[in-house]
């Protein structure tokens, strides 16, 4: 099925978790934010929450700096 990450169609596997996105494309799980559908998804729920077609979901990276 199809999902737009961070503004990019991309591929997942059916029945893919948030969890399972990161994991495949390897993103960070360290210092992100991950919005689903424009609705924001707790790190303890990734594992549980399911994609759908056409779902769009951004991984916003937190940057420290002085």
């Amino acid at each position: 099925m199809n999902v737009i990450l961070n503004g990019e169609n991309r591929e997942v596997p059916e029945n893919s978790s948030v969890e399972q996105l990161l994991e495949q494309f390897s993103l960070p799980r360290q210092r992100v934010a991950i919005e689903l559908n424009k609705n924001v998804v707790r790190r303890k729920d990734w594992a549980e929450i399911m994609l759908s077609e056409a779902d769009k979901v951004e991984v916003i990276h937190f940057v420290g700096g002085g």
